[in-house]
């Protein structure tokens, strides 16, 4: 009986760097798992420590219970520690938890911190701040949070900005979120300084270098794919503006993917080239599933498509510096 061989159709996988995993996601996850290797289960998580299912799985198999709010935390568990999201919190969440003594570690990203800051200033220096982002994001919330209510306008986008009427258009100073396409962000910035030529814009920029990194990276990658994969979860700002972005670089299809069971590989059809990059919270392990996915398929070709390399690294909060961190304790995420 003859063996029967079937060819794979030919496929190259340009695969974009850098991708995933940013400095403050990476610090984020980091305090969690030093927390509980330190101080012991359970580890309370206001909200998604980053937006990825993954991740909040894989820290909840760990010990970490994720809350909504402070009060869900049993009086029993009050000295265990309570950590705040990547995306930052309002001052009132730190201001409750010091009132009911809960011992916390904040895991804001730092340069979200620096948004914060940024927008304070601006406040302090008697202008009125003007938020760039999508209501209802986490970091958003948090932005806003610093500052006493009315004091900032939350702009989504140029439409927005032709509607923008403030009380003082001479004393306005912006700032934006994190995650946002570097590209859509310039053109709503572009609208409000022409409507208001004395708009003060931050000390620095507010978009993260990861942010721009990893858009520019497949915005360089995405011409000639037939489909470009971005691994990420549908609540997460950045991932969904790599897909935009995808698109708009000349990807003929782009699809936002958590994990390889997604895929729908009917769906898929002829493709001769795939781009394929994850949002700052997915875990590298993901990436390499859905590689080996189209490998079994596919008689595939890796081909890097790199754009910059990354070598920022956050430290950890005081408390969890003496505490050990090896290479199994990140493998879960990083393999």
């Amino acid at each position: 009986m003859m063996n029967v061989t079937v060819s794979r159709p030919p496929l190259t996988i340009r695969l974009c760097g850098p991708r995933g995993f940013c400095a403050g996601v990476d610090r984020a996850i980091q305090i969690v798992v030093l927390a509980l290797k330190g101080f012991g289960a359970p580890v309370y998580v206001r909200h998604e420590i980053v937006h990825n299912r993954y991740v909040v799985e894989g820290l909840e198999a760990k010990g970490a219970v994720f809350v909504e709010e402070l009060d869900e935390i049993p009086a029993e568990h009050r000295e265990k520690p309570v950590v705040f999201s990547a995306h930052g919190v309002p001052k009132s969440v730190p201001e409750d938890a010091r009132a009911r003594n809960l011992f916390y570690l904040d895991a804001t990203c730092p340069l979200v911190s620096k948004v914060h800051k940024q927008a304070m200033r601006h406040q302090r220096l008697g202008r009125h701040v003007v938020l760039i982002g999508h209501a209802g994001h986490p970091e958003v919330i948090g932005t806003m949070g610093q500052l006493p209510e009315g004091s900032v306008s939350l702009i989504e986008t140029i439409e927005d900005a032709d509607r923008y009427d403030p009380v003082d258009a001479d004393n306005l100073g912006y700032v934006t979120q994190t995650t946002l396409s570097v590209d859509d962000t310039a053109g709503v910035i572009q609208r409000l300084q022409e409507r208001f030529p004395n708009l003060t814009a931050p000390s620095a920029d507010s978009i993260c270098y990861a942010t721009t990194n990893r858009q520019e990276a497949v915005k360089q990658a995405a011409p000639g794919c037939d489909l470009f994969i971005i691994v990420g979860a549908p609540n997460s700002s950045n991932s969904k503006r790599l897909v935009e972005v995808a698109l708009k670089a000349g990807a003929k299809r782009s699809l936002l993917v958590q994990r390889a069971e997604e895929i729908d590989w009917d769906d898929i059809g002829p493709i001769g080239t795939l781009g394929l990059s994850a949002g700052a919270s997915a875990p590298e392990v993901i990436v390499n599933e859905i590689i080996e996915a189209f490998k079994a398929r596919y008689d595939a070709t890796i081909e890097l498509a790199e754009f910059s390399i990354e070598n920022e690294h956050f430290l950890v909060n005081r408390e969890l510096r003496d505490i050990e961190l090896t290479h199994e304790d990140m493998a879960w995420v990083n393999g």
